[in-house]
């Protein structure tokens, strides 16, 4: 890939085109991954009220992202975490932990506040592809 050729994927969620953004762009040898929320391509919410489910699912389309753009998990250099509460830290630092054990990028979580109630999980992702 040029280093100055732009690749990009979508998830298909409604809220990629109506806010002008996309889940995940290759530039060179870095993929820059959106924030993330358990949202499936028709907008449903998955995980229900389990953090840690939601951010399994979150995670999981994370990675499908990469991988579309010639990446894997294990290229993951930085991760971004929010949660709504903060009391759900520990649950969703175990799940990143179980994905992350090998790779351990640098993290940060942080508590915000979320587009909707029912998101409890964000997470956004970086990574460096050395080929």
């Amino acid at each position: 890939m040029e280093t100055n050729e732009r690749r990009r994927v979508d998830s298909g969620t409604k809220w990629e085109a109506m806010a002008g953004y996309c889940r995940a762009i290759r530039v060179g040898d870095r993929i820059l991954v959106a924030g993330t929320t358990a949202t499936d391509a028709q907008g449903n919410l998955v995980g229900s009220d389990d953090p840690g489910a939601q951010a399994r699912f979150i995670l999981d389309k994370i990675e499908r992202a990469i991988v579309e753009l010639g990446g894997s998990l294990a290229d993951v250099v930085r991760t971004r975490v929010y949660v709504a509460e903060i009391s759900h830290w520990e649950r969703v630092a175990r799940v990143h932990g179980e994905r992350f054990k090998e790779i351990r990028p640098v993290n940060t979580l942080v508590q915000a506040s979320l587009v909707g109630p029912e998101f409890l999980v964000e997470i956004e992702a970086e990574a460096v592809v050395t080929e």
